[in-house]
């Protein structure tokens, strides 16, 4: 699919500002909305939204469907009474400019089972019926989400796989006693998805009015501890015990001389196919239901992915293993019409990666931080990029643009320097301005590079555990001038067209 030219900053939710240690999806993050709008943006990317587990990624998630409590907006929930805003007054003092994921998850949760326990005796009628028609309406996933996350709980935060033979093997008989046991802990489980997605389909919608669309992600793999490997391991290559046999990555690249060990479990894709890949599409609805364009993230894994025997403590012994391919793309086509994705077509690249993406028209993307390693055929400067693309100055994975700049070689340094010309401009602007007035289509830039910061804002470094996803922006550096500045290169290079401003939900 085609995407008008448009401009769009790439930044986590989490990264937002708030009083409670970590985003949120309240205040901030329609006043965020704001002032892309006065940056004469069109595209607000985020990272996968689902609840994140060991490590705190966004892309290893307890579910490929549910969303991440961690964002629920507390104030909101107490301006409708499900908290009592005393209990928010004596809230710890946290970092601004990071999250301690820590401390946060054990104050969050606590408000949020305060705030399911006083929705459950104290709810409205009117209230109460939202909440059940939620339920039912997404009781396909929801239900088995609840309970293993119940059941998590009841373990100490366990991997499934640990849990008694018969939670583990799925009983009937186990399981329905679990629920019977455990059916106060479900229903706060079904409250903070209610109120997730109440909250986030409010954000959205006021987005959407403000001219904005919103740019997801959908990470190839799920997490082995996730309720989609505990409640459909017949799709997954496991053995006897339910543990993997194979497991997701990556060969050596540029981020790691050893590869890349995600440790994911595999797809059974033929059994998927024969299924008419109903899971892949189910997912594909869910997530559609909260953004506009999906990135399909490691898209090269659907031409070919790099599969490594589960003992191995790095990812050089891997095989290549031929992935769904066309069929796959053809399914969903077919099921949900022509959808608006973009292809992460980042890393080891082949031929064949390439005949799927253009056999099914989806832009790839361009980073610029890759584009000054080679000479004048490197396929990531703009004088090569196609226009059915997406160019960045950097991802989520990368350094920030100073910090890139900052650690850059000789050579290079020289190559970059030639290909921009004689510029005032500090890097990140001239490399900002570098994307914008390039042919792609879709130009994205992270925020810590709209706000020029270096190595010590990077969200995330591949391959590293510790210290990733918890930069957090102070709203006030991204300054009416930046504003100013950004939306005079969206309008000097067409990427910009004006819409009307919306109101504010009332409880603001």
């Amino acid at each position: 699919m085609r995407f008008s030219r448009s401009a769009g900053t790439l930044l986590h939710p989490t990264s937002l500002p708030g009083k409670y240690g970590i985003g949120e999806l309240g205040k901030p993050a329609y006043e965020f909305v704001d002032r892309l709008v006065e940056s004469g943006q069109s595209l607000w990317q985020i990272l996968p939204l689902g609840p994140t587990g060991y490590g705190d990624s966004p892309y290893a998630c307890f579910s490929a469907m549910a969303g991440n409590p961690m964002l629920i907006d507390l104030d909101w929930l107490a301006s409708e009474g499900d908290i009592d805003p005393a209990d928010l007054a004596d809230a710890p003092e946290f970092p601004k400019d990071r999250v301690d994921f820590g401390p946060v998850i054990v104050f969050k949760r606590e408000m949020l089972e305060r705030a399911a326990s006083a929705f459950r005796t104290k709810a409205t009628r009117k209230r109460r019926l939202a909440f059940d028609a939620f339920c039912e309406q997404n009781a396909d996933w929801l239900d088995d989400f609840a309970l293993f996350m119940a059941l998590k709980d009841v373990h100490g935060g366990a991997a499934w796989h640990t849990w008694e033979r018969e939670l583990v093997t799925r009983d009937p008989a186990a399981l329905q006693a679990a629920r019977e046991r455990l059916a106060e802990a479900i229903f706060a489980q079904h409250y903070f998805q209610f109120r997730f997605f109440q909250q986030w389909d409010s954000l959205k919608t006021y987005t959407n009015k403000q001219g904005i669309q919103i740019v997801g992600d959908i990470p190839i793999f799920v997490a082995y501890d996730s309720v989609d490997v505990w409640a459909h391991p017949e799709l997954f290559y496991l053995d006897k015990d339910l543990k993997p046999t194979e497991v997701a990555g990556v060969p050596p690249d540029y981020f790691s001389p050893t590869g890349q060990l995600w440790g994911n479990p595999i797809y059974r894709w033929k059994e998927m196919a024969e299924g008419g890949y109903a899971w892949w599409l189910r997912r594909f609805e869910q997530t559609f239901t909260t953004v506009d364009i999906v990135r399909l993230d490691h898209f090269r894994g659907f031409a070919a992915y790099w599969a490594v025997p589960a003992d191995e403590t790095t990812a050089i012994n891997g095989k290549w293993r031929p992935g769904p391919g066309p069929g796959f793309f053809e399914t969903v086509k077919d099921a949900l019409g022509d959808l608006p994705i973009i292809a992460e077509d980042l890393g080891h690249i082949t031929e064949d990666v390439f005949e799927l993406r253009e056999q099914f028209a989806l832009p790839g993307m361009n980073v610029l931080q890759f584009a000054f390693t080679t000479d004048g055929s490197n396929p990531y400067l703009p004088h090569n990029v196609e226009r059915n693309s997406v160019i960045y100055t950097g991802t989520h994975d990368n350094d920030t643009t100073v910090g890139w700049y900052a650690t850059r070689e000789e050579e290079e340094l020289a190559d970059c320097t030639a290909y921009l010309g004689p510029t005032n401009e500090p890097i990140n602007w001239a490399l900002i301005r570098l994307a914008y007035r390039s042919v792609a289509d879709l130009a994205i830039v992270p925020m810590q590079d709209l706000l020029g910061l270096g190595t010590e804002a990077r969200m995330n470094t591949p391959g590293k555990l510790g210290n990733n996803w918890t930069w957090r922006i102070d709203m006030d550096a991204f300054t009416p001038e930046i504003r100013a500045k950004l939306k005079a290169l969206a309008l000097t290079y067409g990427r910009f067209e004006p819409a009307e401003p919306q109101e504010r939900p009332e409880w603001m």
